[in-house]
């Protein structure tokens, strides 16, 4: 089972920047479609963003298309959110996620994500 490590969670004002990074381990890293996801107080968890295996495709919700950015670096096994322009509701806990079918980008449901990292706190102040 992989192990997913997220950073960089913070406090900031609204119309600013943060970045977050998730580190995973084992050798597939690769091979596998990554996303974020979060988690808003007294909200179920919603999808953010997605990244093909290989980095080429991307997918975003339509409330953060235009503000989030997802990348990866397949030789450090790390995926990144960008995130500028932020607002006070994209206050939740972040989590990095990776999907359970190799070489799949698509089902972005979380059901069809079987390993998750333990979450850090974005919160956006008005």
């Amino acid at each position: 089972q992989v192990q997913l490590v997220e950073s960089g969670g913070g406090l900031v004002q609204a119309g600013d920047s943060l970045r977050l990074s998730c580190a995973a381990s084992g050798r597939t890293f690769s091979n596998y479609c990554m996303a974020w996801f979060r988690q808003a107080p007294g909200k179920e968890r919603e999808f953010v963003a997605a990244i093909s295996p290989g980095g080429v495709n991307t997918y975003y919700a339509d409330s953060v298309k235009g503000r989030f950015t997802i990348t990866r670096d397949n030789a450090k096994s790390t995926v990144v959110l960008q995130m500028n322009s932020l607002k006070p509701e994209d206050t939740a806990v972040y989590y990095c996620a990776r999907h359970r079918r190799p070489f799949i980008f698509a089902q972005f449901q979380q059901a069809n994500f079987d390993s998750w990292g333990q979450g850090t706190q974005v919160t956006v102040s008005s």
